[in-house]
């Protein structure tokens, strides 16, 4: 939806799920915006986006004729797209405005990327295809994600106090939030209604509905007490894993087999069809007991890809018990835990 007033112009998109509202004021210099006459106009979004992006010319004259037809002129091309009438378009919840929480958007965005990976992406339980938020003492944030085979955890204190809550935003949502909200715009404010919530900026509001249900307490998830604990240098481990994923996919179960033999660490796969992989992996330091245990790889690489250190310290319990990642910066507030595969 294209509404266009003195002012400027706005723009509105939505999937049902996600509302997204871009306002260009005409005072804006970079926009380069002259405003002829006033008036909305509905046009399918696909078709827009693709005309408007090839034009050859970087001036865009945009022109309404008769029965809801739009004229958009560049350099020496005229192209012209079918509209609908604005009034079809459904009306955007209000959200009221007041008692924003006000958070940095790269912090935001930071918790979103090291979460939103391990949500669930079936849909036989939806509640697991969100990102579980909760805000407590009015400072405390902790959000995570679990698709029932891994689990991400994040814990920030925020700078300003907000009111507490506890919601459930759908991952997807908030992975288009990452892509909507560049790093040129500083802090975003946020806004909850009765089953949707808002994130705005000073040219954008991003609406978003939430998840009904109660998230499961994963907190009773999180071991305390291990018999082996393993750091490795980050990068390190990650290639050996992508080296061992490249077999482990042909196998019929998809996992590496990692041992941990008097010091020494190996990852195994082995694949009838296709090949297999011996590889000895170098560590920082090695404690505990020695343990043989399968898991599926590519939790392990999405794993290491969210953590934002140089060295990961994991941490297991017993060959069927999940074993848990944590930065070796920062072993309080970022943890994750992946269940390992039974295997014969």
């Amino acid at each position: 939806k294209i509404d266009v007033t003195k002012e400027g112009i706005t723009l509105i998109g939505s999937n049902g799920q996600v509302s997204i509202e871009n306002f260009i004021s005409t005072q804006n210099e970079n926009a380069g915006l002259l405003v002829n006459s006033t008036g909305s106009i509905l046009l399918e979004a696909t078709f827009f986006i693709n005309v408007v992006s090839s034009l050859p010319d970087i001036i865009l004259d945009f022109k309404e004729i008769e029965q809801k037809q739009i004229v958009l002129t560049s350099g020496k091309s005229e192209i012209t797209l079918k509209g609908k009438d604005a009034d079809q378009y459904p009306r955007i919840q209000e959200i009221s405005v007041s008692n924003p929480l006000v958070l940095e958007t790269k912090i935001l965005k930071d918790v979103i990327n090291e979460t939103a990976f391990a949500a669930s992406v079936q849909e036989s339980r939806p509640i697991l295809t969100g990102v579980h938020f909760v805000l407590t003492d009015n400072r405390y944030l902790k959000t995570v994600a679990t698709d029932s085979h891994r689990m991400s955890q994040k814990k920030i204190t925020l700078e300003k106090n907000g009111d507490n809550f506890d919601v459930v935003i759908p991952s997807r949502s908030l992975r288009e939030f990452t892509a909507v909200f560049t790093d040129e715009i500083e802090t975003v404010e946020v806004f909850f209604a009765n089953n949707q919530i808002l994130f705005r900026s000073e040219n954008i509001s991003f609406y978003t509905r939430l998840l009904e249900g109660n998230y499961p307490d994963t907190d009773r998830l999180i071991p305390t007490e291990f018999t082996s604990i393993l750091t490795f240098n980050t990068s390190d481990l990650r290639a050996a894993m992508e080296r061992a994923r490249l077999l482990s996919n042909a196998t019929q179960n998809g996992t590496v087999k990692l041992e941990i033999t008097g010091g020494i660490v190996s990852a195994h796969v082995n694949s009838p069809e296709v090949g297999r992989v011996n590889e000895e992996i170098d560590t920082e330091s090695v404690t505990g007991e020695d343990l043989t245990i399968s898991f599926n790889p590519t939790y392990l690489i999405d794993a290491l890809k969210a953590i934002d250190s140089e060295k990961v310290t994991i941490s297991f319990i017993s060959s069927v018990r999940p074993f848990t990642l944590v930065p070796s910066e920062d072993t309080e507030n970022f943890i994750q835990l992946i269940t390992p595969v039974r295997t014969n």
